[in-house]
């Protein structure tokens, strides 16, 4: 059967792939498996441009085994720079090596504050883009980084509209910087889980993010993102593989009915 994102019962547990070697990227894709890993994701912006040939990434991806691979190749870290043409056409070529879920960015073409373009132009070769991935039975992620805390309505209006355009799963990551902030994206996402038809990500960053990424996945978040272990190169705000098993093995969220004595 071949490796999906799509139609799990259960949140995917994917562990981040953010190397500065072929070899720091098997290491980390070795001790993920022997953890339990569900899946992986490999970040090419973080991963050297030299280094990013057909041997290489074969030799990656081989690692991985029969698992989802989500794949992402944001115009940041060592893609400064790259034109989003580029960028869109090296995240396709990752096809050939077994990648499942391509993250287009929802202002490809077009940079945006809030990573969402509006301009049709750039709308119209993204529904290409995405058209093409399906074409070769490829999944398709939209993510919007926004660097900031949104109220419901806007979240779930930039939700809908990523659905809009084709994508397979939605992504959305805003800020959390107190408390109250972190509660309001906890009730977003279950706001999310009821308004869209599709699998969704909606993250955080900021002070107060760790339990958004630790239960956003209980009330309606389609995976977690997670570090191995974290290094110089990992995302911090990201739970650790062995933290989320644990927590997925001893909490028992899952409501239970009313039963009538």
């Amino acid at each position: 059967m071949k490796p999906t994102f799509l139609g799990q019962n259960n949140p995917i547990v994917t562990t981040m792939i953010q190397s500065d070697s072929v070899e720091s990227a098997i290491n980390t894709i070795r001790n993920a498996v022997f953890e339990g890993t569900d899946a992986f994701a490999f970040q090419v912006e973080k991963f050297p441009k030299e280094l990013r040939c057909d041997e290489n990434y074969k030799t990656i991806f081989k690692y991985m085994g029969n698992r989802p691979i989500y794949v992402t190749n944001y115009r940041d870290q060592l893609n400064t720079g790259t034109d989003d043409d580029t960028l869109a056409n090296e995240l396709i070529s990752l096809s050939k090596y077994g990648a499942t879920l391509f993250d287009i960015m929802g202002d490809l073409f077009s940079p945006t504050a809030l990573q969402l373009t509006y301009n049709q132009e750039a709308i119209d070769k993204q529904k290409e883009l995405i058209n093409k991935i399906h074409s070769f039975g490829g999944e398709v992620l939209i993510s919007s980084h926004t660097s900031c805390f949104l109220p419901a309505k806007k979240v779930i209006e930039m939700a809908l509209e990523q659905q809009k355009r084709g994508a397979d799963v939605v992504k959305i990551v805003t800020k959390a910087s107190n408390v109250e902030e972190e509660m309001e994206n906890l009730r977003i996402t279950t706001l999310l889980k009821k308004e869209l038809d599709v699998p969704f990500l909606f993250l955080s960053v900021g002070e107060h993010c760790k339990m958004h990424r630790m239960i956003g996945p209980m009330l309606g978040c389609a995976m977690y993102l997670c570090a191995q272990s974290h290094d110089n190169l990992s995302t911090k705000s990201q739970p650790v593989l062995r933290a989320v098993k644990n927590v997925l093995a001893n909490f028992d969220y899952i409501p239970d009915k009313t039963f009538e004595n």
